[in-house]
């Protein structure tokens, strides 16, 4: 057994041990946590909840089987939360009432933890007419930002981040400003954003034709089909969105195509639901599976894994029966249907202890063995529950034994279906199980390559902040516990940025067939990936029969949770290169300067001090050097309108000088800013911006460092040199034009009679 990490516990301790406001702690330990889990969803089972229970808490040990993390956190606490992961909500009518209908909606879900996936193709173009009020529509990306302003706001009162799907279709006339909407960083960050691509526009992309942008029976635009495709491919390049949905294929291969019609998808794109539809996740972790590990006999125990699979079919059915719902429609859309969405973690891992390498014939040939027993025996399991508690309400025989999916089971599977009917209408899915496959001890997630086998994760915290913390492999520590730290890894250990785009969506392709829902899986491609190398990866996912495709590829936009460290082939060997970049630690008082800025666009003068810290190192001839380096800047100033942006400022230039090094291109790239409401002139000198100012002061500051005799400089703390009145600061004064205007964007604003008033435009406010 390979102790835990830290991350799990502590994953655990965050997000899924019970604790009662009123009593502390209730779960001791993870094992209590199976035990809560086991007695609330055996409940169901009447007078045999007893049996139940034993069996539920058997599937959970070790973590074989990963019920989503709202389960885990949620059943037996007696809390009015939901234990299904995300919906998708009704369908957004187009008008103002009706929107804001569905933005309340959306808010209830959220506060009970659901997430939310919405069509905002409904909603007018931007610039059409209103007709009732005589004005221009604002278009669906403007009510997103609402959404988006709203899940900032739930997602404050509770300890899991909101999260939202915002899908369009490739036909609505605001597609493009969709597909560029993350370019703006600041915009949308609480959504995914994905496509819903059509075989149409496929078709149109193959014929090099025009394409009909269109809303409402009306053409807004025409456009080359091909210029839209490859919008898509150069935004999903640069900043890692829209990914793409196959809307068609969703709706052609869904079990219930004859009774509901799929427009969105739960936040993740791993549940394609109907409006109100809700998502219940669960994965067995196919890494405890793995019998003979890193042996010739290395192989998949799939008897143990059907009877798993077994026990996990009946315990997602009880959750349908335990659970809260936010609203009325998603309470009959879950009983009527009873939609389960089972899938597996730990794929990459079970392929690396078993020898085999992610995305070889190999490894297709596994994940069809593998995830096709798994279906086959949910789909049984789901028949063999109609046999004993029912068939789902809406079960229709003769419409759902045509499906794809059912069609593609073994024959007595089908025979068991035909006799009983089924519980449930769906029962497979992949979600990306990132958290849960961290508290399984950093199993890798759902049909994922192994992303790293030592990085380092942002953990959130529950006061806001994060923390890096270092983690290991699943597959990788067990590698290791066995062989020892020496041993080279083998070929067959691969890393995702180290596969090909083909070799992932092979893989996904190859999972795709096994499942009746869709699979959430990110091609994780390296950096300097050539974007002709790169862009036919969504076309590719199409041909080969995905429902849908996202892509990452680190860049500047969207940051990265994960940060690789390197795993070593064989122990690590001593160096004298010297000590590693990294952060300084602070000592209790530091030299420094502080200027002052007074720019005209602003009514209260602004203060930078930037403090320095002084190394001490041994020269050629062995005297000691010492030298003063800038360590840490702030911003203050009593104008709270500089608040935000001036905190973000100091701490991301404060990091850049503790990791040492040239600095001087922090000055050069704040003096590249300009302030599109205007700059000023400073010393007969245009400014461009206040931030250029800041730059200046910086490399003023540095300047000064070069030209300093460090070893005569006396560190003196900020409180003696207040006692001896000596404050350190220097001014640098601009000429007086006036406050800049609100409304105009003059700088025309004067005191008068107590308020602030404008000579320009009129604009006044009393102060």
């Amino acid at each position: 057994m390979i102790a835990l990490q830290k991350i799990s516990t502590d994953i655990w301790d965050m997000k899924y041990r019970f604790k009662s406001g009123e009593s502390g702690v209730v779960d001791e330990t993870i094992a209590d946590t199976w035990d809560r889990v086991a007695r609330a969803l055996s409940r169901c089972e009447g007078k045999k909840a007893a049996h139940w229970k034993r069996e539920f808490r058997k599937a959970l040990e070790d973590f074989r089987f990963l019920p989503a993390g709202r389960i885990v956190s949620g059943a037996g606490t007696g809390r009015n939360v939901t234990l299904f992961n995300c919906f998708v909500m009704g369908t957004i009518p187009d008008s103002l009432g009706g929107i804001f209908d569905m933005l309340k909606e959306a808010a209830l879900t959220m506060q009970q933890g659901g997430g939310i996936g919405y069509d905002f193709s409904t909603i007018r173009p931007k610039g059409s007419r209103v007709a009732g009020v005589d004005a221009d529509a604002s278009g669906p990306l403007s009510f997103m930002d609402v959404w988006d302003a709203m899940c900032r706001t739930i997602m404050s009162a509770g300890s899991r981040r909101g999260a939202m799907m915002g899908v369009m279709r490739d036909h609505h006339p605001d597609v493009l400003a969709f597909v560029e909407a993350k370019r703006d960083q600041a915009r949308l960050r609480n959504f995914n954003l994905s496509v819903l691509v059509s075989d149409a526009l496929i078709e149109a992309v193959d014929a090099d034709a025009d394409w009909p942008l269109h809303f409402d029976g009306t053409v807004y635009n025409t456009i080359r089909a091909c210029d839209l495709w490859d919008a898509i491919m150069r935004a999903t390049y640069d900043y890692a969105e829209p990914g793409v949905i196959f809307i068609d294929r969703i709706n052609q291969t869904n079990n219930l195509s004859w009774l509901e019609t799929i427009a969105a998808t739960n936040p993740c794109g791993e549940q394609p639901l109907p409006p109100y539809g809700a998502c219940l996740l669960g994965s067995v972790n196919l890494s405890r599976f793995v019998a003979d590990a890193f042996t010739d006999a290395a192989h998949l125990d799939l008897e143990a894994l059907k009877s798993c699979v077994a026990t996990a079919v009946r315990m997602m059915d009880n959750v349908v029966d335990s659970s809260n719902f936010p609203l009325e429609q998603q309470r009959e859309e879950a009983f009527n249907k009873r939609r389960l969405g089972l899938g597996v973690t730990g794929l990459g891992d079970a392929l690396i202890m078993c020898g085999i390498r992610y995305g070889s014939q190999q490894a297709v040939d596994a994940v069809d063995a593998w995830l096709g027993a798994i279906a086959n025996e949910a789909y049984r399991t789901s028949a063999l529950l109609a046999a004993e508690k029912g068939p789902f309400p809406l079960y229709e025989a003769e419409h759902y034994l045509k499906a794809p999916m059912v069609q593609s089971l073994d024959a007595d599977v089908q025979a068991l279906i035909a006799e009983h009917g089924i519980r449930n209408s769906h029962l497979t899915s992949i979600a990306p199980t990132g958290t849960i496959s961290l508290y399984a001890n950093n199993t890798s997630g759902g049909v994922e390559p192994v992303f790293g086998y030592v990085f380092n994760r942002k953990v959130l915290q529950t006061d806001g902040s994060h923390v890096e913390e270092e983690i290991q492999d699943f597959a990788y520590l067990t590698f290791r516990s066995v062989f020892g730290e020496d041993t080279a890894l083998p070929d067959y250990f691969v890393e995702a940025d180290g596969l090909s785009p083909r070799e992932h969506v092979v893989m996904q392709a190859a999972a795709q067939k096994w499942v009746d829902s869709s699979i959430s899986k990110t091609i994780n491609l390296p950096q300097d990936i050539d974007f002709e190398a790169f862009k036919d990866v969504y076309r590719l996912a199409y041909d080969l029969g995905c429902k849908g495709c996202t892509t990452y590829r680190p860049n500047d936009v969207t940051g990265s949770v994960l940060s690789k460290t390197a795993a070593p082939a064989a122990a690590p060997v001593p160096t004298d290169a010297g000590k590693p970049a990294g952060f300084i630690n602070r000592p209790e008082e530091l030299p420094g300067q502080t200027y002052k800025i007074r720019w005209p666009h602003s009514e209260h003068a602004i203060y930078v001090t930037i403090n320095d810290i002084i190394e001490d190192s041994a020269g050629a001839d062995g005297e000691i050097v010492r030298t003063r380096k800038p360590f840490e800047i702030f911003i203050n100033s009593k104008n709270m309108d500089h608040y935000a942006w001036t905190l973000a400022l100091t701490r991301m230039i404060s990091a850049v000088f503790r990791r040492g090094g040239d600095v001087r291109f922090v000055a050069e790239e704040l003096g590249a800013v300009f302030d599109p409401q205007g700059g000023a002139f400073v010393g007969g000198r245009y400014e461009p911006s206040l931030l250029a100012i800041i730059g200046g002061v910086i490399e003023r500051h540095l300047d000064s460092l070069d030209g300093a005799s460090a070893p005569a400089l006396k560190i003196v703390p900020d409180s003696a040199r207040a006692a001896a009145g000596k404050a350190e600061v220097e001014e640098i004064s601009m000429p007086d034009r006036g406050l800049l205007c609100p409304k105009c964007h003059q700088p025309s604003i004067v005191k008068m009679e107590g308020c602030n008033t404008c000579t320009s435009c009129g604009y006044s406010k009393c102060s």
